[in-house]
């Protein structure tokens, strides 16, 4: 989901606001995540797609956009393409959520500091661009540090990866699918509905459904994961067009440094100053990189015609 670069005179107030805000729900999304620890990251997956489906086509009835949705699943064109983002983001929440509950949420901010650097490796391999000298520093100090994590820890560090990989190709394809953010998450959720009910109900007909077995608590927080699903995309979307590329960059550092505050601070986990000198390297390749960019932005602001 990418933005079109705008003119200063074009930044929204309610634009940044809006992307703020879906950035900091999803880096405070680890405190609705942790209560859960208890169930199985398959079944809490399986109710995020379940009410977030439901959420958003109740969203394109009611806003009378049922008809961008019915074009975009008769098109067997659009619907393998969003067939294939659908299992990435499947995979990226299903890894995502188990982290959350298994005390790994530092790997998790560590995963998304990574996924701008992986868009960047993805655009030289995949659709050839060609970087300058500052992108080349960065991509080369992230990688540095991921190979340190990866020493330090004795294997690799495979939620991070997960994570960055999985959305990076996501982002990719969605930003080459031409469909609306709306429209297409209805979609990916419509593909992976019959999966995660049918799951659903194997788990209820089995006896280890939460929904019902797990207290009011528990069954609340099930089903309110669709909303948390789903308006931080909104607002994301929303926001994302109104803003300058560059500016929806630097702010995407928001989620992973409010995970990491939350792993480290609210749930304790470990972060010690070897792991911290990983993490430092990652920071320093991001300052960079997001420095490069925001120089370029302002440049071509000032050579812009008119």
């Amino acid at each position: 989901m990418t933005a079109p670069l705008v003119t200063p005179a074009r930044l929204s107030s309610r634009g940044l606001a809006a992307t703020t805000a879906a950035f900091v729900i999803w880096g405070l999304f680890p405190i609705y995540l942790h209560p859960l620890y208890e169930v199985s990251a398959i079944q809490v997956v399986a109710h995020r797609v379940t009410w977030s489906c439901l959420f958003i086509l109740t969203w394109l009835v009611a806003r009378g956009e049922l008809g961008r949705l019915t074009a975009t699943v008769t098109s067997p064109a659009l619907l393998g393409r969003l067939t294939v983002t659908a299992l990435l983001v499947s995979c990226n929440w299903l890894v995502y959520v188990w982290s959350v509950t298994h005390e790994h949420i530092v790997d998790t901010s560590l995963g998304y500091y990574i996924n701008p650097l992986m868009n960047v490796v993805l655009g030289v391999f995949v659709l050839k661009e060609r970087l300058n000298r500052a992108q080349w520093v960065a991509v080369a100090l992230a990688s540095a540090a991921v190979l340190y994590l990866a020493i330090l820890a004795g294997r690799p560090p495979w939620i991070a990866l997960t994570l960055a990989v999985s959305f990076s190709l996501y982002g990719l394809l969605r930003k080459v699918i031409s469909v609306d953010a709306l429209p297409g998450l209805a979609t990916e959720t419509l593909v992976l509905l019959p999966l995660a009910l049918a799951y659903l109900v194997w788990c209820q007909a089995s006896g280890t459904g939460a929904l019902t077995n797990s207290g009011p608590a528990i069954a609340a927080l099930l089903v309110g994961s669709g909303l948390v699903t789903a308006v931080p995309l909104f607002l994301f979307a929303y926001g994302a067009r109104a803003l300058p590329y560059s500016t929806v960059g630097v702010l995407q550092y928001i989620a992973p440094s409010l995970q990491l505050v939350c792993g480290v601070y609210l749930f304790h986990e470990s972060f010690g100053a070897t792991r911290a000198a990983g993490f430092a390297l990652i920071w320093l390749a991001l300052l960079i990189y997001a420095a490069d960019g925001l120089w370029r932005t302002r440049r071509a602001w000032r050579t812009a015609p008119g």
